[in-house]
């Protein structure tokens, strides 16, 4: 009984400890939360597991594409450090294979048709400052679609792939076998 109920407290005592840790992790300096929180998003997709991970910036009152982020420029796809992809196994994506690995993830939007997506070899880097295209493991070309108003940057997952959606853009990328 007694080693039963030191098991509980111990539990009880790490759970609140990783939520203070992730809590206090989600702050700046002031104490006050910082302004594009790190998120991540993970699951299996065509048989692989897929983790991305990335800087969830908010549109606040912006116009962010073609103004915040410019047309025709490559983009982290998220605020801060670029955003990571990561596939556990090889997997085709928009039909064209991606090896096992961890990349960082950029997109290049475009004003009218399709958005360049951009799996880099150099998974850790800030943002697209030192983006060298030599390093791209794969670029493919994806449509838009117009969504309502997504306030803070979000990627999702779901069985045919995953999207990035932020403001009124959803960036869909199809995963497969």
């Amino acid at each position: 009984m007694k080693r039963s109920f030191q098991l509980k407290a111990l539990t009880v005592f790490v759970c609140a400890f990783l939520v203070s840790s992730i809590a206090f992790a989600q702050k700046g300096k002031d104490g006050k939360p910082i302004p594009s929180p790190r998120d991540s998003v993970s699951g299996t997709v065509a048989g692989s597991n897929i983790k991305i991970w990335y800087g969830s910036p908010s549109v606040k009152g912006r116009v962010i594409f073609g103004e915040l982020e410019p047309w025709d420029k490559v983009y982290r796809a998220g605020a801060n450090e670029a955003t990571q992809f990561t596939t556990s196994k090889d997997i085709k994506v928009e039909g064209q294979v991606l090896p096992a690995g961890t990349y960082a993830f950029f997109v290049i939007p475009a004003k009218t048709g399709q958005w360049t997506v951009i799996f880099n070899k150099k998974a850790k880097q800030w943002g697209a400052f030192s983006y060298d295209k030599s390093l791209d493991q794969l670029r493919v070309m994806v449509t838009p679609k117009t969504i309502s108003n997504q306030e803070r940057m979000v990627y999702k997952l779901n069985k045919k792939g995953f999207s990035m959606d932020w403001a009124t853009t959803s960036v869909p990328v199809t995963i497969s076998k």
